[in-house]
């Protein structure tokens, strides 16, 4: 399906709702084209194609609603999912956090999130980056794995009472591992854009390469307590905890690290070091977000953690409405504000520490502190007097995010950076933090 503009979407989503004899109607309307190619040892190993497009239609009779789903856009399909949906909804039981529908909105200017760069991609464009990558691997005689993909899509939503909302974005994801002939070595590099022209295989792929060829021989040394400099690819997979628990209801209902005893919430609270704010805005030019979400509500520049202090929590408008705090949705990315060093830099500046390139198999501990375990992977390094000296075997960790960002001792400069868990894109530094807690060592690779 080609990429609708808004006009053909708002003239498709009006048919839609002139079927509609419910109370209330809402439509969402999405769709995307994109390819992708993947890799391993060092040869393309699958190349393809994806085009989807999908039409929901959401009908209520006060608080009974009934969803249907189709991708077929001919005027009998159409009429068919909307009888479809409100047959569901008039069988369906009440929803007692049931909420009638917004009306229109104000989303301010539109954000840049789409490239024609990245739209324009095709089979020959994903060739040559990824032939860009397979020759970084080669020249060293290592094994590459790795995966590229672009698409570019838009998503729009209309309902009955005058609400419409439409957003076109692009997206371009490369991840790569390299590993030594051996077996012993291994690097690895994530990036994601939405604009095509800002991404360098090349480059990405000589820095897993220099960290495979480099962490051969590592050495196992004793666990315990090390200052750590986390790349931020590392930080991205403990700071989206921290994210993902700044949600109300589950702080109100005494389920989070944001709880407190007696149905309260840390909101205002002295959290982390007072070096950091975590924000997000829709316009932000390196990571630009659609400007309203799900449910059609405006994303705005929101500040969630200023100065070290909570400032806002998000919520589903239902919950909002139930305890009269501010219905804010939650973000599509995250910012944390960084400090003007490079990654060299801050390793310059460690007497002995340890680097970790990447952490991954992110696992829950103790909820009420935000306590996670997990691993590190894909190159490892002891740091002396401002130097790495040799390769150590990865950890196991135990840590919290809001432990580790009270021990902070220093930021790097902000970038556009890939969390290996979820794929979400955040803007983050590379941070120095003391006493990061390993509690075992692990012989994989």
């Amino acid at each position: 399906m080609a990429i609708l503009t808004k006009e053909q979407a708002k003239a498709l989503l009006t048919k839609v709702l002139s079927y509609s004899k419910a109370e209330q109607c809402e439509v969402n309307l999405s769709g995307s084209d994109g390819g992708n190619i993947r890799y391993a040892r060092s040869s393309v190993s699958t190349s393809g194609g994806i085009s989807t497009n999908s039409l929901v239609v959401n009908s209520a009779f006060g608080k009974k609603s009934g969803v249907a789903t189709i991708n077929e856009f001919d005027d009998a399909s159409l009429e068919k999912v909307v009888r479809r949906a409100e047959e569901l909804a008039q069988l369906a039981p009440e929803n007692p956090e049931f909420m009638p529908f917004l009306g229109p909105q104000e989303y301010g200017p539109e954000s840049p999130t789409f490239s024609e760069a990245t739209a324009a991609m095709g089979p020959k464009e994903r060739a040559d980056a990824v032939q860009e990558s397979l020759n970084q691997a080669k020249e060293n005689k290592l094994n590459a794995a790795g995966f590229l993909s672009n698409s570019a899509g838009f998503s729009a939503m209309m309902n009955s009472n005058g609400l419409f909302a439409y957003n076109k974005s692009t997206d371009v994801a490369f991840n790569i591992t390299i590993r030594t002939e051996d077996g012993k070595g291994s690097g690895y590099a994530t990036k994601g854009y939405n604009d095509y022209t800002k991404l360098n295989t090349k480059a990405d792929t000589a820095i897993a390469a220099k960290k495979a060829l480099a962490s051969v021989t590592a050495k196992a040394i004793e666990p315990g307590k090390y200052t750590v400099i986390l790349e931020p690819t590392a930080v991205a997979v403990m700071l989206e905890n921290l994210f993902f628990d700044l949600d109300a209801r589950q702080a109100d209902e005494g389920r989070s690290s944001m709880s407190k005893p007696g149905g309260k919430t840390k909101v205002g609270e002295q959290l982390l070091d007072e070096r950091v704010n975590i924000y997000s805005d829709p316009w932000n030019p390196e990571l630009p977000t659609s400007n309203w979400n799900g449910d059609g509500r405006p994303q705005g520049k929101v500040n969630w953690i200023e100065k070290g202090v909570v400032k806002n929590l998000y919520a589903s408008r239902y919950w909002a409405q139930k305890t009269g705090i501010k219905s804010l949705p939650s973000p599509d990315g995250a910012i944390m504000v960084g400090g003007t060093k490079t990654l060299e830099e801050l390793i310059k500046g460690t007497e002995k520490g340890i680097l970790v390139t990447r952490l991954w198999y992110i696992r829950p501990v103790d909820p009420q502190t935000l306590l996670v375990t997990g691993l590190t992977r894909d190159g490892t390094f002891y740091i002396e007097n401002g130097e790495i000296k040799f390769p150590v075997k990865n950890f196991r960790f135990n840590e919290s995010p809001i432990i580790m960002l009270n021990n902070l001792d220093e930021m790097g400069r902000s970038e556009r950076t890939v969390s290996a868990e979820s794929n979400t894109n955040y803007l983050l530094p590379p941070l120095k933090i003391r006493d990061f807690t390993f509690t075992s060592l692990s012989d994989a690779v």
